[in-house]
């Protein structure tokens, strides 16, 4: 799925960067463009919704689009109130995806408009998964 979601968006011209868990992830957090995230909230060891409250307590809370294959009214539930753009259920319509996408990528660009996104420049669009 990760490999499909990166080649998705590469063929619409975001840049990407993929990761295989939440530790990678947050290990490269700091050194990360701010982007759009798309995150799945049932990842080994730390789940989504961890892995979105360690971005907040770092300050890089990017917009988040949580993505999940088990349909869990709680989980959407707190990953919305820590200000997912969107909470998708696989399989997702991609149209539906690239809304999301485009709405994480504009609260970068519009101070007020989401969590840290004063000041940021997201460039030409990125996205982080």
């Amino acid at each position: 799925m990760r490999d499909l979601l990166v080649d998705l968006c590469e063929d619409r011209g975001l840049a990407c960067r993929a990761f295989s868990s939440g530790e990678e992830f947050l290990g490269a957090l700091q050194d990360l463009e701010p982007g759009c995230v798309l995150l799945d909230m049932r990842l080994p060891q730390l789940n989504g919704l961890q892995v979105q409250a360690e971005m907040q307590s770092r300050g890089r809370a990017f917009p988040v689009i949580a993505i999940t294959g088990y349909a869990d009214v709680d989980m959407a539930v707190d990953s919305m109130r820590m200000g997912a753009v969107d909470f998708l259920e696989k399989p997702f319509d991609t149209a539906v995806l690239f809304e999301a996408i485009g709405r994480g990528l504009a609260m970068l660009g519009n101070p007020g408009g989401g969590p840290d996104a004063a000041g940021n420049d997201p460039g030409p669009g990125g996205l982080n998964r």
